[in-house]
């Protein structure tokens, strides 16, 4: 009857911006007798409106089709159904799975209005990302002077980071390998022969834990980093190769060992928890001066700040403030730590103020949902419908990547991916960061190949790696993992040491220094690999659409395809996640006319062989007659 995914019925379908006629087509069976039916349009907070639709032909002779125009005029989510009048009554057309119509039900169809003008960098699509911790990547030998006391260097690159609690019970996380700027810049011929374009660093900033997240002076680089110059000095090394730098952007929170709070002495200046008359007193929020104040999460090392406080906004996105000071110093953008604790007055200015610096600046959210539907501490974010994120960190890919090669049902991998796919608008989904691990997670290694970790403590996860046979499960896994990842629309990003077979279980595990010297080496090429078939299909895989061809059992197979004036090219994607050979039974996909570009050739057998894939590139010539291209779009 509907499908908000089939042009036949909502053209165009997707995201819009606004101001942009949308066409809906209902089709309805003959034998209701309908004589009248409605389009029930909603913008969220704002009035329904009841759009009359018209009689407009038959199917056959069983059905008929009903169609209207509906044009936004803001942007925004808009929610719809579709009410009709038959010999039955009144029934309602509800949204039921995978955007198909159903009778009854209160779901209702989601259509996301973006702004008009809404544009997004075009640098990175298509491209490769690399996130690097900076501490565990690379180590380039040049002397870091003398250590605070507090801190702990190893003596060895690739010892298990600390996990134990000190003396007081704490965690600490100040032991450090040593990794700095100057070893990232030696390894840029390297990342460039993985075909990475884009460095993601975690951050760099003064601060006085291994993570950084707690910051000390945003205005500074780490001295065991290196300096400002190291970091302008990478930035331009890595455009020579073609690469860009991309900094991590901790605003919602500093370090209580800061210059900005200095709770615990270490800076010279008077900071908030000793003076109230600190011009950085007014950037927390203090329920009694000086031990109780609101914190992140509850930890009392991460005072939270008042991000719309004039004083901190200004230092953050002023002029001359933090965020356009880096971009100066060579980095091409931002992500944002924790984007849905940043309220939308202080993201708006963010924007606004890396956008003035540098008009092609990224500007990437951490936003673990659908960030086109996402509430947050009661308000609905806007982070997709311009002047805020041009993209988000794609988690629900990396849960729909690793859910499905873990036994999951395959039409749930498929949904996951269509649904973020009608949600975004498409120059946000072009640039999606799609990781299957990061700092914050798990090695997409271990959990592809170990024991899952459960409720098990750090104890557990410290002396629990995987066996060679589970190693090798995982290994094969991890395959075709990177393999959905990087034909998936959006960005693949590499959390550094994936390729190298790095594994490991939660923080700090997963955090552990990259094995130079020691790397998996079929790994690594596989993942080389990976990166020639993204700069050799860029064309289709940059910003091609999406669809689903086969999802049954174990076997999943999509794809990526482009219209050209000649016709189609497209890439089909399929994989087998089964320890056993699997035969497709799908009749309509005629793998024959297709050209086989890695893994196996199905054209008669149809059977992958265990954890086995085939990639196949098709081009179908355009429609000659009317006839004909009415049946291809449907």
């Amino acid at each position: 009857m509907f499908n908000s995914r089939e042009k036949r019925h909502r053209n165009p379908v997707g995201a819009v911006p606004d101001g942009r006629s949308v066409h809906f087509k209902i089709l309805l069976p003959r034998e209701l007798s309908c004589r009248e039916a409605n389009l029930i349009m909603e913008q969220e907070n704002g009035a329904a409106s009841c759009l009359g639709m018209f009689w407009c032909g038959m199917e056959g002779a069983d059905q008929e089709w009903w169609e209207c125009h509906f044009t936004p005029d803001a942007p925004g989510l808009y929610f719809y159904h579709f009410e009709i009048t038959t010999c039955r009554g009144r029934l309602r057309l509800s949204r039921g799975f995978g955007g198909q119509a159903v009778f009854g039900g209160m779901n209702r169809w989601q259509m996301t209005v973006y702004e008009k003008n809404f544009r997004t960098p075009d640098w990175l699509s298509g491209g490769i990302m690399y996130q690097i911790f900076p501490d565990r990547f690379c180590a380039s030998g040049t002397a870091k002077g003398p250590l605070p006391a507090d801190r702990a260097l190893h003596e060895a690159w690739g010892e298990q980071p600390q996990w134990r609690p000190n003396a007081q019970g704490r965690v600490t996380n100040s032991d450090f390998f040593g990794g700095d700027l100057k070893g990232i810049e030696q390894k840029l011929p390297y990342l460039k022969e993985l075909g990475v374009t884009c460095i993601y660093c975690n951050p760099v900033f003064e601060s006085h834990s291994n993570h950084r997240y707690d910051t000390a002076d945003y205005s500074k680089i780490d001295p065991l980093l290196g300096s400002r110059e190291d970091f302008s000095s990478l930035c331009a090394a890595a455009e020579k190769l073609g690469i860009r730098v991309v900094l991590d952007g901790v605003f919602s929170h500093t370090g209580s060992d800061s210059v900005y709070f200095n709770r615990e002495g270490r800076y010279e200046t008077p900071g908030a928890f000793h003076s109230q008359q600190s011009p950085y007193y007014p950037w927390y929020t203090f329920r009694q001066w000086p031990n109780s104040y609101d914190c992140w999460w509850n930890f009392d090392t991460l005072p939270n700040v008042k991000e719309t406080e004039p004083s901190y906004n200004e230092y953050i996105n002023g002029e001359h403030g933090i965020v356009r000071s880096w971009l100066k110093a060579g980095s091409s953008g931002w992500r944002l730590d924790v984007a849905d604790e940043l309220p939308d007055e202080f993201l708006d200015r963010l924007t606004a103020a890396a956008k003035a610096e540098t008009p092609d600046a990224l500007v990437l959210g951490e936003v673990w949902e659908d960030a086109s539907n996402k509430t947050a501490y009661g308000v609905r974010r806007r982070y997709l419908l311009g002047r805020q994120l041009d993209t988000v960190m794609n988690y629900p890919f990396r849960d729909a990547i690793l859910g499905f090669l873990l036994g999951g049902d395959p039409l749930a991998f498929c949904e996951t991916v269509e649904s973020i796919l009608e949600n975004y608008p498409p120059q946000c989904v072009r640039l999606l960061m799609n990781h299957i691990g990061t700092h914050d997670t798990e090695r997409a290694l271990t959990v592809l190949g170990g024991e899952p970790s459960g409720s098990n403590g750090r104890e557990w996860q410290s002396c629990h790696a995987l066996s060679p046979e589970q190693r090798e499960k995982g290994r094969r896994r991890l395959k075709l993992a990177s393999l959905l990842q990087f034909t998936l629309p959006g960005i693949p990003c590499i959390y550094y040491g994936d390729e190298a077979g790095l594994e490991g279980y939660k923080d700090p595990f997963n955090r552990s220094c990259y094995p130079w010297g020691h790397e998996d080496q079929e790994l690594l090429e596989w993942y080389r690999t990976l990166g020639q078939l993204r700069r050799e299909q860029r064309s289709i895989l940059a910003e091609g659409g999406f669809r689903t061809r086969y999802a049954d059992g174990n076997l999943l197979a999509y794809e990526r395809y482009q219209e050209t004036d000649a016709g189609e090219d497209s890439l089909l994607i399929v994989v087998n996640r089964s320890h056993r050979p699997q035969s497709i039974l799908e009749a309509d996909i005629d793998f024959e006319k297709g050209s086989v570009l890695a893994g196996e050739p199905l054209n008669h057998t149809r059977v992958l062989s265990p954890y086995g894939y085939s990639l196949l590139r098709f081009h179908r010539d355009a429609p000659e007659t009317q006839e004909e291209a009415i049946d291809a779009a449907e």
